[in-house]
């Protein structure tokens, strides 16, 4: 067992690593999503979305 993981620490470590690092963005979404901050950039103009995700605020250069 100490063979195998001799020939594949790097493996398991850079595993280990971006595990760590889709844990920690994965945990600040939740926190922004808690405190009511949106991942949207804001530019609803190209967005299929436009029309349902910011229906309650007016957009300049939007009709409303």
């Amino acid at each position: 067992m100490f063979a195998w993981l001799s020939e594949n620490l790097a493996t398991i470590l850079i595993t280990l690593g971006l595990a760590a690092v889709v844990v920690l963005i994965i945990r600040s979404m939740l926190r922004d999503k808690r405190k009511g901050k949106s991942s949207c950039g804001g530019n609803c103009g190209c967005c299929p979305m436009s029309g349902a995700c910011h229906a309650h605020t007016a957009h300049p250069g939007k009709a409303s």
